[in-house]
């Protein structure tokens, strides 16, 4: 057998494969025995058929099987030995010139198609800097929460006049273009919420509204054409939602009004236990310091998108594009071409800082133990069940629960990669310098 290499560039090369009978003759031969062990055929005992019987009946299809095997081991050594980095798998090259007998005599020649990971130096230091943002709370944030929880703990009244932010229980009733009411059509009594109408002039025009008070609704505009938030208030599919285009008549039966809990001690207690915040100044310390512990995690992720994203502009590596779309579309054979080149950017985008990771890995000494994957395994599950119950699981059923999830490959597998990142993030950030910088959150919210 003799593999040979081309070089077309330094990303993409051509190796050759030939094969003669020598290389694959006994290979077949044992394949026809052990076949002829294991084969059940009429008019002969179990393990008693004759090889010739086999190789007379089954042996092209065996000799190609072998061919294939024979293949594939030779094509993974060479890149072994070769110490190829390569991209993807192998592609066949199709050559109609070439026809094979299938024979036992034939000598064989394939080529395949190697795209080639690009050679590069890593050089993070000290002069690399990235900005690494400590989120303050901005007076407007802080109100906004402070109000909100005021309204989780407060009562529901029942006011003459709707004002901003009131809420509106109404008939709604389509209208034809005319304006009159449509025969058959729409009706539902649902809460219009007016902090959730987009459209000023049409908020506008709900406040100031009593009960049996009557107006027009565009709810398209009044809705900035939110299909979801029109099909649940209409009680219609959100198909149907995002193709209406007429206008309702709302006719108000109640006026609404979640009134803000009154900040005194009660209200202090039921949020923090009895006597833990006694002041105005105090609650709003507290929920301060909630809302910064809660944008940390933000700014941690900004920051880990950010080094993401410097790295890749900082080396800008270059990918045998053309081969790799070429093996996506064989490797994933419903993909259309629109698919594969509205997707292929992220797809690249991806490789490119796996290969910054694995890089950094290697050559510093960084790696991903079982205990490291498991830990990360039961983290994910804890923050998933205390979505649905503040009450912590035990621990050994926590365990027992992460040892199934990782069962799965595709659930190993992710995990693993993301412990992976986690911990090629970590090390760049003792590596390169952040410069650590003050930042209301509104203004923070501003950078994304």
């Amino acid at each position: 057998m003799n593999i040979t290499q081309e070089k077309i560039d330094n990303l993409n090369s051509v190796v050759k494969v030939s094969i003669k009978p020598e290389d694959y003759r006994d290979r077949v031969e044992k394949a026809i025995k052990s076949q002829a062990k294991k084969a059940k055929l009429p008019g002969f005992r179990p393990g008693m058929v004759p090889p010739s019987h086999i190789k007379k009946m089954y042996g092209k299809s065996i000799l190609v099987d072998e061919i294939n095997n024979l293949l594939n081991d030779s094509l993974n050594n060479y890149i072994t030995e070769n110490k190829l980095d390569v991209l993807g798998q192998p592609l066949p090259k199709v050559d109609e010139s070439k026809e094979f007998n299938w024979d036992y005599n034939d000598e064989f020649e394939f080529d395949y198609e190697l795209g080639l990971a690009p050679e590069f130096e890593l050089s993070f230091s000290e002069k690399d800097t990235l900005p690494y943002y400590q989120i303050k709370i901005d007076a407007e944030t802080l109100e906004s929460r402070v109000k909100n929880i005021r309204k989780s703990y407060g009562k529901m009244t029942n006011p003459e006049v709707s004002a901003e932010d009131d809420i509106l229980y109404s008939e709604l009733t389509q209208l034809s273009p005319d304006g009159s009411v449509f025969e058959g059509g729409i009706s539902s009594t649902a809460s219009v919420r007016l902090d959730l109408i987009k459209d000023e002039e049409i908020k506008k025009a709900l406040i100031g509204l009593k009960k049996d008070d009557v107006s027009e609704l565009d709810v398209q505009k009044a809705f900035a054409n939110d299909a979801a938030q029109i099909s649940k208030l209409l009680n219609i599919g959100e198909d149907d939602a995002r193709d209406l285009q007429s206008k309702f008549r709302l006719t108000v039966k109640n006026v609404n009004r979640l009134e803000e809990a009154d900040l005194d001690q009660e209200f202090f207690d039921k949020l923090f236990g009895k006597d833990a915040v006694k002041t105005e100044e105090e609650f709003k310390e507290k929920i301060t310091a909630e809302l910064e512990s809660m944008v940390m995690q933000n700014a941690d992720q900004k920051l880990n998108n950010d080094i993401i994203g410097f790295g890749l502009q900082k080396f800008n590596l270059e990918l045998p594009d053309e081969f790799l779309k070429r093996w996506l579309k064989a490797t994933n054979q419903n993909i259309t071409e629109e698919e594969l080149e509205n997707g292929y950017s992220d797809f690249a985008r991806n490789l490119r800082w796996t290969l910054i990771e694995n890089k950094l890995m290697k050559e510093n000494s960084l790696e991903v133990k079982y205990e490291d994957v498991f830990e990360a395994a039961k983290q994910r599950l804890d923050a998933q069940f205390r979505m649905y119950s503040p009450q912590a699981l035990p621990e050994d059923q926590l365990a027992q629960y992460a040892v199934q999830f990782l069962q799965n490959k595709e659930n190993a597998n992710k995990v693993f990669e993301d412990v992976k990142t986690a911990k090629v993030l970590d090390y760049l950030k003792t590596v390169i310098t952040l410069d650590k910088k003050e930042i209301e959150y509104n203004k923070f919210l501003e950078l994304n």
